[in-house]
């Protein structure tokens, strides 16, 4: 990204942001509410247009976004396995019948996140670590090349976030970049890599023992120094 500025309206969102996402690799997102970090994964996956500035990404595969569990109707009839096989719509189209790879790719992703039990379950049913860790896993089905998640492991027990780290790991091993929102600044440093917004602006990139010193924290969340 260069120079990359959004809206929504004539509210700016982002404001010159110039960064990378270095390939294969998990780059957290950090910073207080309203700070840009859904509308910068917004703009990555192509769903806000930038109002100004470039944006370039390697390969081939659009990005397969994963949002957060609260944004999926409790009233949406389908169950846990249909939501995975939407994943596959990437590769085959909508409505089509899925191939003998597409249903072992969908296997796969359910025994990533241990829910090869809730396969025929509703998903409006679930819990939210489980609904979470289904759309984790229809994220993974797309086999793309760059994986955006906003806030996957928010509000969610341990099981579950473990579920989901370890399956995030599992893929950037398998060569997927990642790309996620996060709160939650033990997670953030444990990634490999980290954009610092503040206000719409990047604040700092880097290591994330390099970007989220004290200092930065306090800045970015606009709590006073109290020494």
């Amino acid at each position: 990204m260069r120079d990359v500025s959004a809206s929504y309206g004539s509210r700016r969102v982002l404001v010159d942001v110039t960064a990378r996402v270095p390939r294969s690799q998990v780059t957290a997102v950090v910073g207080a509410n309203g700070a840009g970090k859904s509308s910068l994964l917004n703009v990555i996956a192509g769903t806000l247009p930038p109002t100004s500035g470039t944006l370039r990404r390697t390969g081939s595969r659009r990005p397969a976004y994963v949002v957060q569990r609260s944004d999926v109707s409790d009233a949406l009839p389908i169950t846990v396995r249909g939501t995975v096989e939407m994943g596959r719509w990437a590769h085959r189209g909508p409505w089509r019948r899925l191939t003998a790879r597409d249903h072992a790719v969908v296997a796969d992703c359910l025994a990533r996140l241990d829910i090869r039990d809730l396969a025929e379950r509703q998903l409006g049913a679930l819990s939210g670590g489980q609904r979470q860790r289904a759309l984790v896993a229809q994220g993974l089905a797309q086999e793309a090349e760059l994986l955006l998640l906003d806030e996957p492991g928010a509000g969610l027990d341990l099981a579950a976030q473990t579920r989901i780290e370890d399956a995030l790991a599992q893929a950037c091993r398998d060569g997927v970049t990642v790309l996620r929102v996060t709160h939650d600044l033990d997670v953030a440093r444990r990634a490999d890599h980290c954009l610092l917004l503040r206000d719409g602006r990047l604040v700092a990139e880097g290591l994330p023992e390099a970007v989220l010193t004290p200092e930065r924290v306090r800045a970015a969340w606009g709590v006073p120094d109290l020494a």
